[in-house]
């Protein structure tokens, strides 16, 4: 096929392969053309796996060599200050996992560099391009803009942890190999040790959570409350949504081997609702539902659509293909990234005041 969009992956260990790169090479108008990973023996046997003709040992080497539309780079975060900066010159559009940085400071500087350059930075937070979380989104601006169900109300996340991987790791490509030791990004000056640590926790685990409410929301929000139990919060929309509530359900329980992610986004007569799949799961897109109640001698009614065989990393793949080609996406900005950031530290400061013991389950 002619015109194919070409894509170099940077990174392709565990979540590379299995959350991303298999979402790539199966798209018709996609050619993933070159790879970077550290570890000589997974880079060689993936691009062999995959059928991607270039193989290189850094970025740098990928960079100076390979004439592509965007870059897929999927490392962990806490060291994303030492990688993005050479990305952003490239003046090419990239994608990688969230969250943004592992602090503020540290996704203050690069939204700088980012704004020097002529880049595009999105930021994969997968769950907005779940088939059913855009559906929502259709159908939230519908209600607004017809006003028949009233004013937006309520929005509430809630993420117990369970099994978010499933059988979503079959298949991958394992050599045994160790990644080699890098230095961390620098943690913000002030901070304790312990604080960061569980500033770190949140920001990989609950980050999903607190973007997605600001996505439903459609704006920003400002967190009032932080139980001691750290189990929840909740706050308000900032401007013209100062009258919707916005709470997230971090852990009000867990499960062993289901997953029970839902939002729910309420108007003054009606709701609608997203049931969401596992992270990793294959060809299996949420549910979404709306029930509305008119009023008026209308009945009220509620509506399940039938949502596509696509799970929400493949729509993640074919957004991030529609960004480049300068299509209108889901997909989240480094900058509105950094609003989670900022989000998570004002819960953290909050949860602190309240009481609650500053300690990371990682130990």
């Amino acid at each position: 096929m002619p015109n194919k969009i070409k894509i170099a992956f940077i990174g392709v260990g565990l979540m590379g392969q299995c959350a991303h790169l298999r979402n790539y090479v199966t798209q018709r108008d996609v050619e993933v053309t070159a790879i970077a990973e550290l570890r000589p023996q997974t880079a060689a046997t993936v691009a062999q796996v995959y059928r991607i003709p270039k193989v290189y040992s850094n970025h740098r080497d990928l960079l100076a060599n390979e004439k592509v539309d965007g870059l897929v780079h999927i490392q962990n975060f806490v060291f994303h200050a030492q990688t993005l900066p050479e990305l952003y010159e490239t003046g090419l559009p990239v994608i990688t996992e969230k969250p943004l940085a592992n602090s503020v400071p540290t996704g203050q500087s690069l939204l700088k560099k980012l704004a020097s350059t002529h880049g595009k930075h999105f930021v994969a937070y997968h769950k907005r391009s779940d088939p059913a979380v855009m559906r929502a989104k259709k159908q939230i601006a519908q209600w607004q803009a017809d006003g028949t169900m009233g004013n937006m109300r309520y929005v509430r996340v809630t993420m117990p942890p369970g099994d978010w991987v499933g059988p979503g790791f079959a298949n991958m490509i394992d050599m045994g190999e160790k990644v080699p030791p890098m230095q961390a990004d620098a943690k913000p000056e002030g901070m304790e040790p312990e604080a960061f640590k569980y500033y770190v926790y949140l920001v990989n685990y609950y980050v999903h959570q607190v973007n997605l409410l600001r996505h439903l929301l459609g704006g920003d929000y400002e967190i009032k409350f932080a139980d001691p139990n750290g189990r929840t919060f909740a706050g308000v929309g900032k401007g013209d949504l100062s009258k919707v509530t916005v709470v997230v359900e971090m852990a009000p329980y867990d499960t062993s081997i289901d997953w029970q992610e839902t939002a729910l986004v309420c108007f003054d007569k009606g709701w609608i609702k997203v049931e969401l799949p596992r992270p990793l799961a294959s060809d299996e897109a949420g549910k979404v539902s709306y029930y509305s109640d008119p009023r008026g001698g209308a009945e009220p009614f509620l509506t399940v659509p039938e949502m596509p065989k696509r799970h929400a990393m493949q729509q993640q793949a074919i957004n991030f293909i529609a960004a480049i080609k300068g299509e209108t996406t889901p997909l989240c900005t480094a900058a509105e990234a950094q609003k989670d950031l900022d989000s998570i530290l004002e819960y953290q400061t909050l949860f602190a005041a309240s009481g609650g013991l500053i300690k990371s389950p990682w130990g």
